[in-house]
């Protein structure tokens, strides 16, 4: 198992759908929570993209020299730069990180958005698009030199002078809940990306991947992207979601839906039905809450509980084939390292390092009275 965090290029706070409690969010403040995730041991961190976001590519850049082992799971967007373009960009950025870079390819479900990006094409088409575009760029990374016509690409000699440092390049993650975008990732991409959906609609997609990448000879892991809410107490996490959208009203979640309501996206649709716009039934399954998506696009479900109902719910989903597990929380700069106090112990995780190596200062946290150790506590159960 592998657990990513999120560094929140759209904003951050305390509460959903208000201001109030808002952060800024700038340059230093992106790098604060990278370094967090970087010390804490998370095995990359996902940068969002869209008009709400700062540019990806740029916030992930600045974050390299401030990082040291950190991944970094970048959006590349099909249709909105050439495929040539954006490999030379992947193997730089691969290169210059020595090896850290995670391309996410969003095709995009907004209609309204894609048209101020200068893109057209219906939903099908857009994944088309996505086809030829993932075929040309994979095919420049591993060095050929691409002669390639298709119905909305054509490239002539396309080629990447310099490789990247990951082989044959830089691992693919991919999110799409229609059958067009299923299509997609069993023919280009290495991590296939569900939002939280309960462990039953999520074992679908695994099983509906899984059998279409099989008949083309290939094999694909699966991650999941969900926000976290994690307290010593279960009741402790409960109250703590109940403030997140303490500040909702039922303009905001209307507001709300009448945006969704345009997406031509099933994963968007899929999250939306989870809690129909009523507050009253968002715990959707056991720990498993919908109150995020009342506002939010795109990953709408969170793990609510306390650390053991949390990491339960985490090895019920790797049982199902998960994983990536992208994680967020608000405020991220807290809650990255609530998470990894609270539940890091009790995860079977892939090559995380405790973070309290050899220190000048005591190792046991602040002793009492000056001069007495405090017991050492186990993990929580």
């Amino acid at each position: 198992m592998e657990v990513f965090w999120f560094i929140p290029t759209h904003g951050d706070g305390r509460y959903l759908g208000s201001a109030e409690g808002a952060r800024t969010v700038d340059a230093k403040y992106m790098q604060q929570v990278a370094q967090a995730a970087d010390r804490l041991g998370y095995g990359g961190v996902l940068l969002p993209t869209g008009t709400s976001c700062e540019d990806a590519w740029v916030v992930a850049s600045s974050l390299i020299p401030v990082t040291e082992k950190l991944k970094f799971l970048v959006a590349l967007r099909p249709g909105l730069m050439s495929p040539t373009l954006s490999a030379r960009m992947a193997s730089t950025f691969d290169r210059i990180s020595n090896g850290r870079l995670l391309i996410n390819v969003v095709t995009g479900g907004d209609p309204v958005e894609l048209a101020g990006e200068g893109v057209f094409l219906g939903h099908d088409e857009r994944y088309d698009l996505t086809s030829e575009f993932l075929e040309i760029w994979r095919r420049e990374l591993k060095g050929e030199v691409v002669d390639f016509e298709g119905s909305h690409l054509k490239v002539e000699g396309g080629k990447v002078l310099y490789p990247p440092v990951q082989a044959p390049y830089p691992p693919l993650y991919f999110g799409g809940s229609s059958p067009a975008g299923q299509q997609v990732a069993a023919d280009h991409v290495d991590v296939y990306l569900t939002w939280g959906e309960p462990p039953q609609e999520v074992a679908k997609k695994i099983d509906q991947v899984r059998q279409l990448a099989a008949e083309r000879g290939r094999e694909i892991r699966f991650g999941i992207r969900l926000h976290v809410i994690v307290r010593e107490t279960s009741e402790e996490a409960w109250r703590e979601a109940d403030r997140l959208i303490s500040k909702v009203d039922g303009d905001a979640i209307a507001a709300a839906r009448k945006v969704f309501a345009r997406y031509d996206s099933e994963g968007q649709k899929r999250m939306s039905d989870l809690h129909g716009g009523d507050r009253s039934q968002l715990e959707i399954y056991p720990n498993l809450w919908a109150g995020v998506g009342l506002v939010r696009g795109g990953a709408g479900t969170a793990l609510v509980g306390n650390p053991t109902e949390v990491a339960n719910l985490m090895k019920e989903y790797a049982a199902l084939g998960i994983e990536t597990f992208i994680l967020s929380g608000y405020p991220h700069l807290e809650e990255a390292y609530q998470f990894a106090d609270l539940v890091f112990p009790l995860l079977p995780l892939k090559g995380v390092q405790s973070a309290n190596g050899p220190s000048s200062t005591s190792p046991f946290g602040e002793l009492i009275a000056n001069s007495v150790k405090p017991a050492e506590r186990a993990s929580v159960k």
